[in-house]
This record gives C-alpha cells, sequence and structure tokens, in this order.
C-alpha cells in the first residue's frame, strides 16, 4: 500500500541532505544524523509508532513506496537498513530504509495481511492521502476540462478573429461602394446644377420669344389699326433738317396719324385702342380715340368711372401714365405735351354725378410753355408741365381755367402739400376749385376719414355742386384740333 501526502516532497528534502556525509556507523563527520538515524528517530515515537522529525507528524513521514521501490531498483545500494512495525505483541510489517548514491533515501515498506489488527499510528494518514489523491484526480479532471475548454474557446476565438477580418473586407468593399456612390451622387448633383441653369437659360429664351411675338403681334395690330403707316429708323445724316438732325437717332414717320382726328380723317368711325405718332415726339403711343361724342375724333386723357384704378401715384407715373386705356387712366403727362404741342386743340371735360346728370366744359388747351417741340420738351418736365388754358363754354360753370390756369403739375411725393391733402396729381393753386385725380368715392357726399393729412380729397368741380366734400360719379378729359370739322363716312 502506498499514498502520497501533502509536504512529502521537503521530508524527502530534508531526508536527501540528511543521507549525505556519512561514515560506517552511519554518522556524518559533522555529527548529524544520517538516513538510517532519521528513521530510528521515527520509532521512538508514542504508542509503539513512528515520530517524524518533521513539524507534520507521522503523517508526513509517509512515502509512495511503489515509486522509490522502482527506483531503488535502479540505484546503487549503499546503506541498507531493516526494521519491524510493531503494536505490541503483533507484527504490521516491516520497512527498510537505502541511501542512494545521488544522496537521497530509498524507503520500503512490507505490510502484511492482518486481520482485525491494528496497525501503527504511522499508517493511520492513509485515508486522508486517499481522499487528496482523489482531490488531485478531480483537479486533474478539471484541468484537463479547462483544457479543453480553453481549447474550444481559442478555437472560437480564431473562428471570430476570420469572422471580424471578413467583416473589416465587407466594410472595405462597401466603404469602396460608398465611396463610389458618392462620387456618382455629386455627378449627379453636378448634371442637374447644370440642366437647372439649362432650363432657366431656356426659360429666359422662351419668355423673351413670347414677349417678341407678342410685341410682333402688337405691330401687327397697329399696322392693321393704321394702313400705310411707315415708322423706320434712320442715322443722321446732312440731307437731313436742322430740326431733325438735333435727334442723333429718330423715327422717320410716314402717313401715321398723330391723333384720333387724323384717325378720324382716315375713315375710322368707330372708338377703340388706336396708335398714334405725335410729330414732334415721334414715339408712337396707344392712345382711346372717342368717335362718338360730337362727331368723334377726341383723344381721350383723362377717365375715371369705377375707382378701379388708384390716382395716389408718384411724378414718373403721372409722367409716363398707367391705368386701363378701356377703363380708367391717364394717358401720361409726356404723352399729353407731345399731343397738344402740334398745335391748338381743344380740351373736352365730361362730368357725371351719382343722380345721372351730365354736364361739360370746353376750352382751348395748350400743355406746355411754347409751340417748339424740340425745346418744349426738355422744358415743360423741367417747368413741371406748366398747364396754358384760356377761353370757356359749356353747361356748367368755370372752376378749371380761371384757378388753375399757369399752374404746374404736382404729386404727392413733390412735398406740395395740396397733392399730399388729395392724394393725386394736379395743376394744383392753392390746393384746388376743380381736382378730377381725387379719391374715388362712391354716393356723392364724403368725409374723408382716416385720411392724412386731412382736407377734401375727392373727384370734385366746385361750382357744379357749391362744395368741396362732393365727389363726382363719372368724369373724362379729351382733346381734338380747334380746327377740326366732322366729314361724312366714306
Amino acid at each position: 500500500m502506498f499514498a502520497w501526502f501533502g509536504g512529502a516532497t521537503n521530508a524527502i528534502a530534508e531526508i536527501v541532505a540528511l543521507a549525505g556525509g556519512r561514515d560506517a556507523s552511519g554518522v556524518r563527520a559533522d555529527g548529524a544524523t544520517s538516513c538510517v538515524d532519521v528513521l530510528r528517530l521515527g520509532e521512538t515515537g508514542g504508542r509503539g509508532s513512528m515520530t517524524s522529525p518533521f513539524p507534520h507528524g507521522p503523517a508526513l513521514l509517509l512515502l509512495v513506496w511503489s515509486a522509490w521501490l522502482v527506483m531503488g531498483e535502479n540505484d546503487t545500494d549503499h546503506h541498507s537498513d531493516t526494521h519491524r512495525i510493531s503494536a505490541g505483541s503483533k507484527h504490521c510489517g516491516e520497512y527498510s530504509s537505502q541511501a542512494t548514491a545521488d544522496g537521497k533515501c530509498r524507503l520500503t515498506a512490507t505490510l502484511p495481511q492482518l486481520d482485525e489488527q491494528r496497525c501503527p499510528d504511522m499508517f493511520r494518514c492513509t485515508d486522508e492521502v486517499s481522499y487528496w489523491l482523489h482531490e488531485n484526480e478531480e483537479r486533474k479532471q478539471q484541468i484537463l476540462a479547462l483544457k479543453e475548454t480553453i481549447s474550444e474557446m481559442q478555437e472560437e476565438l480564431r473562428n471570430h478573429r476570420h469572422r471580424i477580418k471578413v467583416l473589416e473586407l465587407q466594410s472595405e468593399e462597401k466603404n469602396g461602394l460608398n465611396s463610389s456612390l458618392e462620387m456618382r451622387f455629386r455627378e449627379l448633383e453636378r448634371h442637374y446644377a447644370e440642366t437647372g441653369m439649362l432650363l432657366h437659360l431656356q426659360g429666359s429664351l422662351i419668355y423673351d420669344m413670347q414677349t417678341q411675338i407678342h410685341n410682333l403681334s402688337v405691330l401687327v395690330e397697329r399696322v392693321r389699326r393704321n394702313p400705310g403707316c411707315m415708322i423706320n429708323i434712320v442715322r443722321t445724316s446732312p440731307l437731313m433738317s436742322e430740326q431733325e438732325a438735333l435727334h442723333p437717332e429718330v423715327q422717320h414717320v410716314r402717313n401715321c396719324p398723330i391723333d384720333c382726328a387724323s384717325i378720324y380723317y382716315n375713315g375710322v368711325r368707330r372708338s377703340g385702342i388706336y396708335t398714334v405718332v405725335p410729330s414732334l415726339g415721334a414715339m408712337p403711343v396707344e392712345v382711346f380715340c372717342d368717335m362718338d361724342t360730337e362727331s368723334g375724333g377726341w383723344t381721350v386723357i383723362q377717365r375715371r368711372q369705377d375707382g378701379t384704378v388708384n390716382f395716389d401715384r408718384g411724378w414718373r407715373e403721372y409722367k409716363d401714365g398707367f391705368g386701363d386705356l378701356h377703363t380708367e387712366f391717364w394717358l401720361g403727362n409726356e404723352h399729353i405735351h407731345d399731343l397738344s404741342s402740334q398745335g391748338d386743340y381743344t380740351l373736352r371735360i365730361d362730368l357725371e354725378d351719382w343722380n345721372g346728370k351730365h354736364k361739360h366744359a370746353l376750352r382751348k388747351l395748350q400743355v406746355g410753355l411754347g409751340y417748339c417741340a424740340i425745346s418744349a420738351i426738355i422744358e415743360e418736365e423741367a417747368n413741371q408741365y406748366r398747364l396754358h388754358v384760356s377761353g370757356f363754354s359749356g353747361t356748367v360753370e368755370d372752376s378749371f381755367s380761371w384757378y388753375h390756369n399757369k399752374q404746374s403739375f404736382s404729386t404727392p411725393d413733390m412735398d406740395n402739400i395740396c397733392a399730399q391733402i388729395s392724394h393725386g396729381g394736379w395743376w394744383y393753386n392753392q390746393c384746388f376749385y376743380a381736382n378730377l385725380n381725387g379719391v374715388y368715392y362712391k354716393g356723392g357726399r364724403y368725409s374723408p376719414k382716416g385720411q392724412t393729412p386731412l382736407g377734401p380729397n375727392g373727384i370734385v368741380w366746385y361750382t357744379w355742386k357749391d362744395s368741396d366734400y362732393y365727389s363726382l360719379k363719372k368724369v373724362s378729359m379729351m382733346i381734338r384740333p380747334r380746327t377740326f370739322r366732322p366729314r361724312l363716312s366714306p
């Protein structure tokens, strides 16, 4: 029977140390105890058992007998002692010790079969040794299991690393694909921007073409309205008259009507919109021709009838004109000047109140300082389109010529308090007796509530209603040459 026990290595080491350097009597020269004496020391223990010189007692002296037997066969014997193991009168076996050549001790024990015999206490630790051997075996199994687990985990780790590598490669491929897609997307964005620019350019071209088509349509309509009228742009030349030479670039006009009276003389008898070319202005302008009132031939320069057009405008708009020739409008001071400066003209003003009553006034009109077209055009705007009227006849008392003659035209943006109060452009004196471009009020009598600055500002003809606070329903202003003579329709 043999068993390993905790601390055996230390015991062997001490045995080896004690076994070296002995003489024939088994005692070392330095007085230390030999391997045989160590074993004998074990016999002096209590209860007839071996008492170990080691701190762990008899249990630590128990060795693996078979292991030492094997080793003993290969070693050279130097000294051997045999001892019996007894328990009183009982014989429990024997053991022997032997010192080997390498300085170690070999311990051999022989245990006979005993029936109900009590062996010395030195074999009492056999069960404990067996327990630790069993525990050691379990630990070995656990270590083997752990090694297998570690091996499996290492294999799994290798698999994970492989998968990570595959994923990294896939990620690199995806990144490359994403980069390619991003480049493609940017290229598409660039193409989209170029396409947008082309579309915008095409839209501009289409708009320009539509404008040109519209202008051509207007020209065709003008030609239809004025057959035989030719307008050509020519450059200055020595053959031009002195008056024409003042223009670096003029329009040469042939057979074109200069006003609605000319259109009337051309045989047109229907009221409507026509194109005329004032002889001095030389710029075509569309006008509304009244061919019904008093034999026709009237060029309408202003109309108020329903309040659809706001007449609270600035100087520039009153100069160029605004509104709709079919309804309410102001022809424009520049055009009125060009037309009226061609000769002596009569101004006709038609009035209508909210009861349906009509009045009119006639007077000789000259808008401008003189008849010289070249100098008058410059001076007229510089002198704020000063009004010249004389003579009066009609079915209503005069509220216009006597008070507004030789007055300059003013608008609300020209710092004229009367224009600001009236909210319109007009030939104001110290405000007005007649104000045909004022605010349109429905119903006649009005109160300018909420207006700033506060004062009368309606469409007023004071001598008809004896009030600045009665606004007329309809008014119109139109001009015709004083020399006009009606003709029979062709």
